[in-house]
């Protein structure tokens, strides 16, 4: 691979103003609102373009960043990956991941993230990658548990949303077990 942003299924690239449409789509759903994040109260669409191209004119920052998930086939937009709480001393970051519903079940989530992974452990140092998901949230704990992170916690009672509190479970892949599932990037 000679671009270690595209993968055989995605590519990711940097956010754009005329995205706005996309990331109000993916807002959409309660329920899939919930399971990235707490539910708030209907936006804008003005507010989804202020936020959108806010964004687009925001260069990464010590190690915070998100991205489009585009499909490798068609170009079309099919989430974002998300990267922040980047601990430069510990080499610690954490990531996050938002699939549109009709780009769901294709591997999308797991390429991506595994992109964003083998940057984050071969170009910016960290050793460790963290994540926070919903207990409830089946899909993503697979997902996760797929790529090779390991459950580390649990904060019971953490969130509350839905008339009751949710419990929260800590996962974590080490840039090790990355690498002992996936080559190091090319230098050619």
């Amino acid at each position: 691979m000679s671009d270690m942003w595209t993968g055989e299924k995605v590519r990711l690239r940097g956010v754009e103003p005329e995205d706005w449409e996309d990331f109000r789509d993916l807002a959409e759903h309660t329920v899939d609102v919930r399971n990235a994040d707490l539910v708030g109260p209907p936006r804008s669409q003005e507010s989804f373009r202020a936020w959108t191209a806010e964004r687009a004119g925001r260069a990464p920052e010590g190690g915070t960043f998100r991205l489009v998930i585009e499909s490798a086939a068609d170009r079309t937009f099919a989430g974002s990956v998300t990267v922040g709480e980047t601990d430069s001393r510990a080499g610690r970051f954490k990531t996050g991941i938002e699939i549109a519903r009709e780009h769901r079940r294709k591997g999308y989530a797991a390429e991506a993230t595994g992109l964003v992974l083998t940057y984050m452990f071969a170009e910016q140092r960290c050793n460790k990658c963290e994540v926070e998901v919903y207990a409830f949230n089946d899909a993503s704990l697979a997902l996760y548990r797929s790529l090779g992170f390991v459950e580390e916690g649990r904060l019971r009672q953490h969130e509350f949303f839905a008339g009751d509190y949710r419990d929260v479970v800590l996962l974590g892949i080490t840039a090790a077990d990355h690498w002992a599932a996936h080559p190091l990037p090319s230098l050619r």
